[in-house]
């Protein structure tokens, strides 16, 4: 994993979630230059459901 974190207080599971579904949605060109913002849109929702408070 690169040092930069692209996503602030989740887990290392939740940081793997994002990278996968970054490099899926930029390989199927699915969302075109949002892929990233996507990814983390989808990791920090499931972040919250799961009762998650921001640092956790």
């Amino acid at each position: 994993m690169p040092d930069k974190q692209p996503l602030k207080g989740v887990s290392e599971k939740e940081e793997r979630q994002y990278e996968h579904i970054k490099e899926e949605a930029e390989k199927s060109g699915r969302y075109g230059k949002r892929a990233k913002e996507v990814a983390a849109r989808t990791v920090m929702k499931q972040h919250r459901e799961k009762g998650h408070k921001k640092g956790e």
